[in-house]
Formats: structure tokens, sequence, C-alpha cells
């Protein structure tokens, strides 16, 4: 059975892929998901935040419409006690390529275009196959317009690409107006690869406390559907590798993700909830379900159920919202 994908130029040995997570922390837990079976590592972020926070520009987006709030700023953490800092961050992307033969993908989280940049360069440097960016932004000012925040996304893209030899691919969520565009822009800007979607954490509120409460929830398959649409719709239109990144916890999650174009399917909240070990039992769960329905590759069924190969391409569209609602009954 043949397993192997490729993804941002790499030929990995199967689709699935530990998505940034605290897993990526420890090197002896990387080295456990090489055993059981991942074809490469996400690292977790490197944050902006952490690399220039006294930097003018990333005040200025970090700030924009927080000066209604004067508590704003102080809701941010000390960054020099987040997560390892960034040369910390660079010895760690050594020492594990040092340590696995799987390719080993960095990670950015940002928003401006200022020097934090420079760091991509230092993570190819050390070693990195691949960078993910993930710009997380949460426009909330009513005089900042869509045009703008999308200008922001691919600056910064633009620069990052420009400033590394290795591929990028581009984590995205899907809150922009015309999806579509925004990915081909993406693209035509220099990403290699798109990872749908970035989970935009929200806040809750403790009653007792009357405070705003941060949580972390994992995901559910559910949140796959999604993802799975957009893929689905924008593989064969854009000439990028996707990623489904989003709700993927079982091998029927992977069949659906390779299915709808995805090059690899990334978990996270899985291995969190279940262990490390829960690769290899899906990866053998999926050589089980392709013998059974006489598959012999994974490249034989990518993008066989997108919106080009589907009998019904209205599906994914708006004729599936009336279709959806007639099913309930």
């Amino acid at each position: 059975m043949d397993l192997t994908t490729t993804y941002m130029g790499m030929t990995l040995k199967n689709p699935i892929v530990p998505s940034a997570s605290p897993l990526s922390k420890d090197i002896a837990t990387v080295k456990q998901m090489e055993d059981a079976g991942a074809a490469a590592i996400v690292l977790y972020s490197l944050f902006e935040e952490q690399i220039s926070g006294e930097s003018h520009e990333l005040d200025h987006f970090l700030s924009f419409g927080a000066d209604t709030f004067s508590e704003a700023s102080s809701y941010f953490p000390d960054m020099t006690d987040y997560n390892m800092g960034p040369d910390e961050y660079l010895n760690h992307i050594r020492r594990i390529k040092e340590s696995v033969d799987i390719p080993v993908i960095g990670s950015l989280n940002g928003v401006s275009t200022g020097g934090w940049i420079e760091y991509a360069k230092n993570i190819a440097d050390a070693g990195a196959d691949g960078l993910e960016l993930n710009i997380y932004y949460i426009p909330t000012s009513t005089s900042l317009a869509g045009t703008d925040v999308e200008k922001m996304y691919l600056d910064v893209v633009r620069d990052v690409t420009a400033s590394v030899s290795i591929p990028v691919a581009v984590k995205l969520n899907p809150y922009f107006s015309s999806t579509a565009h925004m990915s081909a822009q993406l693209a035509a800007a220099g990403a290699d690869a798109l990872v749908l979607f970035n989970r935009f954490y929200q806040p809750d509120f403790d009653l007792e406390a009357l405070e705003v409460a941060p949580r972390v929830e994992l995901s559910h398959s559910h949140e796959m559907l999604l993802p799975l649409r957009w893929v689905a719709i924008l593989s064969p239109q854009i000439d990028v590798d996707f990623a489904i990144t989003t709700g993927v916890h079982t091998h029927y999650d992977v069949l659906k993700g390779v299915m709808a174009g995805a090059k690899v399917t990334m978990m996270a909240s899985e291995l969190l909830a279940n262990g490390v070990g829960r690769i290899s039992q899906i990866l053998q769960s999926l050589v089980d379900w392709m013998e059974l329905y006489e598959y012999e590759s994974i490249v034989q069924m990518q993008g066989s159920m997108n919106q080009r190969n589907v009998a019904e391409p209205a599906a994914f569209e708006r004729a599936n919202y009336m279709k959806v609602l007639q099913s309930y009954r």
C-alpha cells in the first residue's frame, strides 16, 4: 500500500502531520511521533511578540482600536516567560533535526511586517525544512477596512517568501469576505501551501469573577466540514498544496481530507487527548480501509471528490443550503 504524498516539495511517507502544539516542545515526544508514523512535524509557534515586542509597527496593530479600553494592553502575557525565547527556539529546531529523520516545519505567528520577519531566515538557517506562517489577527476596529487587513496578510507573505529559500505555508482563517480570492492572492504572493483553517480561540466569561477567561477547547471531527468544503473548492483552482488542520481525528477524516484535495491532514487535538500512539492506529485503519475498497495509493484518491470531480459541483455552493435543510426531515 503506497501512502506517500508530497507537500511543499517534500515527499512524505503518509499524509498525517502533527500540527503546531505543545507536543513539539519535548524532543522525546517528537521522536515518539516519528516512531508512531508521523510523516513530518510542525513545531509550536514562535510569536512576533517574543521577538520584537517593542517595535512600533507591532504596537500599532496590537493597539489598533484598543485606545477605548485602557486595560487592553495589560491583557498580553509577559512574552519573556512565554514558551521558549527566539534563541532557544532556533536551538530547539537544531536539536530536533539531529534527533529525527522526518521533515521539520517551523512556525511563526505574527501580524506586522516588522523586524521579526528576519527570524524566518534564522529558522531556515537552523535547519527547518519548511516554514508555516500563522497570521493571527482579529480586526475589531470599525475604521479598519477589509482591504487593509488583506494587504497586511499579503505584505507579510511577500516579505517572508522573499527572505527564505525554504517552502512557506500560510495558515489562514475562514473569515475573509472572499476566501477564494484571498487564497489566490496568497499563492501569487509566494505561498507554497495553504493550511485551512486557523482556529481563533474564543474568550469565555467567568461569571463568578466577572472576568474574560481564555480557554482552550480541543477540536471535534465535525469542525472539519468547513476546511473540507474549501479545500474541495479551491484545490482544483489554485496551484498550491493544501493542508487541512481542523477537526482531523480519525482515519475517515484523513480520507475525506485527501479526497477533497489536501496533500496532508494535520492533527493536534486527537494526539493531545489520546496520545501520540493514535498516529499508528489511524495509519493502520487507513490501510485497512484502502485494502477493503481496493485503493492502491493515496495519490490515486487525492482530489477525487473535489468540486471539479464530483457529480454535483453545486453541493459545495448555495444549492446545498436548501438540500441540507430538507435532509433534516
